[in-house]
């Protein structure tokens, strides 16, 4: 069911919103007597398709010269490719990887990031029945020791390895991929190991045996295996379906239903080894028809610049990014009109996901929209996890309440059990994972009783008397922990108000205080934004975190968050100031840019002692007798 609609707001709207077709947020919810909650969407999913590149022959068909997707080329110019070359490039790739002995025991193993062979190899794949597993490029190309890339390389046992640029791969290949594994490579064959060319794989001729191949495939098959960041030990590898890829398709189309009526234009970074890009953002074009602009820029300073260059280019129909892509583009949609106007001309949707969104940016953001086009742009997420293909709950209607994920997508059953004062999230559908790959018991423990999918998160009602109006993100049970007084932190809520009270001088914060007498916080200042503050643009991060014209900032500003808090449960009443970037060799850091908390905790023991030291270092920021 869905609906034209302003939905409700609990402020006076700052301006007309743009229409916009989309799912209406109807829900029931069935109560157990021991206080459990089940959750369900009224309307029902609509049929899917069994196999993903069925809608690839869809489109080829119908609609043969529309482009599909297209990248940059080494000129900077777009380059492009339609639906109907897709389609004849697939089943010619296809064939000759059905050549090659590869199956779930050998899959392809992918380590560069998005282009246009990367989706033609995974698409391919997916076509005939091969599994394929996008790996994090920073696992070949930042790590020092290889060490999760070796991991994987030993989970997988690929049959075959590609990377678009064999000579920036090259160093990782050597130490992880074995002699007689065959590697594929778009450019640049590797020096001293027979190398397969990429147009090699895309000149075969397409048969008998690859429709044969596709008639196999079923809703069982194996698409691919995208691995999970992992807080510790090495990554898991989750296993995606082709009815998990496929229903949870369909299950976004009732979402958003506008993708009916005019096929999605979306400008997109998010890298297709984790969910959000290449099953969400990816599906979502390839299932209604639209057209995917590889944005080869990255939510981090000086990689923004690409994005902003290709937003001044494309106007999107939908937009997508984390938390941390908005604030990096907030400063560009400020000061460049050109590049606001251009953005807003035809956007119906603001999406972002990954992680809880700071409140100013998301008002902020909203606020421009409105400036710009004299319309408010409708803000929406939704919410889920690798092991959901992603999307599991969505939020169809405005709020002012950033951290509101909205309701169950249709097909989808919501387990919200309670825990600790909150409701622990877990779900069935036809989009949930059957479990991890050679991981017989870390499968075992994902699930519950009934066999729902422990999502490992909490959430409150938005409204209690009225379900529909969504679910408010309460952080992850896992980096959740009591004081020494028994009080629990919700680490979740609580890092957001931090974020929120230290922007811009924060890049990100871990909260400590397992078992100490109170909150405390390591800080990863935003060492550009604390320069500007010093009006010192070659200060290290050194001379920055001792500053006393910044630790003074810092101070006033953890003041006022102190003077705000409740109670012990979110009052943070010490700080230190970290001159160390968190690692990604030591899992710290995601190639998404957030932070693993338990990680940071965990690496930097020493300095969580020394947060808590009796009496109080030079370097710690004390507010204990501020407030």
């Amino acid at each position: 069911m869905t609906a034209m609609r302003p939905a409700t707001r609990e402020r006076d709207p700052a301006g007309p919103l743009r229409p916009v077709r989309l799912g209406a947020p109807d829900c029931m919810v069935e109560r157990r007597p021991d206080g459990t909650l089940l959750m369900r969407a009224r309307a029902a999913l609509g049929p899917y398709p069994a196999r993903i590149t069925e809608r690839l022959i869809h489109w080829a068909e119908r609609a043969p010269d529309r482009v599909f997707m297209a990248d940059r080329d080494p000129a900077g110019g777009w380059r492009t490719i339609t639906y109907g070359e897709t389609l004849r490039r697939l089943r010619a790739i296809g064939a000759a990887l059905l050549r090659r002995d590869l199956s779930a025991e050998r899959p392809i193993m992918i380590l560069s990031g998005n282009d246009i062979e990367h989706a033609l190899l995974g698409l391919a794949a997916a076509h005939v029945g091969i599994p394929h597993a996008p790996v994090s490029p920073a696992y070949s190309l930042v790590s020092a020791d290889f060490a999760k890339l070796r991991d994987i390389v030993a989970l997988l046992t690929p049959g075959l390895v590609f990377a678009a640029d064999g000579a920036a791969f090259a160093p990782a290949i050597a130490a992880v991929v074995a002699p007689d594994v065959e590697v594929a490579v778009a450019r640049n064959p590797l020096a001293g190991r027979r190398t397969t060319a990429f147009a090699e794989l895309a000149a075969a001729a397409a048969d008998a045996a690859v429709d044969a191949a596709f008639a196999r495939v079923t809703p069982d098959t194996i698409v691919k295996f995208l691995f999970t960041s992992g807080s510790t030990g090495a990554p898991k590898a989750v296993i995606n379906t082709q009815r998990m890829w496929c229903a949870n398709q369909e299950q976004l189309r009732g979402v958003l239903a506008y993708f009916e009526d005019e096929p999605p234009v979306i400008v997109d970074w998010a890298p297709w080894h984790h969910t959000a890009g290449g099953n969400h953002d990816v599906g979502l074009v390839l299932h209604n028809g639209g057209t995917f602009y590889v944005d080869d820029g990255k939510p981090l300073p000086g990689a923004i610049a690409a994005t902003v260059r290709n937003l001044r280019e494309v106007a999107p129909t939908w937009y997508f990014t984390v938390p941390k892509g908005y604030e990096a583009l907030l400063p560009f949609l400020r000061t460049d009109a050109a590049l606001r106007q251009n953005f807003f001309s035809r956007l119906k949707v603001l999406w972002f996901a990954g992680a809880g969104i700071s409140q100013a940016v998301f008002d902020e953001i909203k606020r421009l929209a409105v400036e710009t086009c004299g319309e408010r742009i409708t803000f929406l997420t939704g919410f889920g996890s690798t092991e959901t293909a992603p999307c599991a709950l969505a939020r169809t209607f405005e709020s002012d309440i950033a951290s509101n994920m909205g309701v169950p997508v249709a097909g989808m059953t919501l387990k919200l059990a309670p825990h600790d004062g909150k409701l622990e999230a877990r779900v069935k559908g036809p989009n949930v994972t059957p479990g991890y790959w050679r991981a017989p018991e870390l499968t075992a423990k994902a699930f519950d009783e009934e066999g729902f999918y422990r999502l490992g998160d909490t959430f409150t009602f938005a409204d209690p008397a009225d379900p529909a109006r969504g679910l408010l993100f309460g952080g992850r049970i896992a980096e959740d922990f009591k004081l020494a007084t028994g009080t629990w932190v919700h680490v979740g809520p609580l890092r957001v108000t931090v974020m929120d009270g230290l922007a811009p001088l924060a890049r990100d914060a871990v909260v400590a205080g397992l078992d100490r007498p109170e909150i405390g916080l390591l800080i990863f200042p935003d060492l550009d934004a604390c320069r500007r503050l010093v009006s010192d643009p070659a200060a290290d991060a050194a001379t920055l975190v001792r500053d006393p014209r910044i630790v003074g900032e810092f101070h006033a500003r953890l003041v006022q968050l102190a003077a705000a808090a409740t109670g012990s449960s979110n009052r943070v009443a010490r700080a230190l100031l970290l001159a160390e970037p968190p690692s990604l060799d030591a899992g710290e850091l995601t190639d998404k840019g957030s932070v693993n908390q338990r990680a940071v905790l965990a690496r930097r023991a020493a300095l969580v002692e020394a947060l808590y030291a009796v009496p109080p270092g030079p370097d710690v920021i004390s507010i204990a007798q501020e407030s």
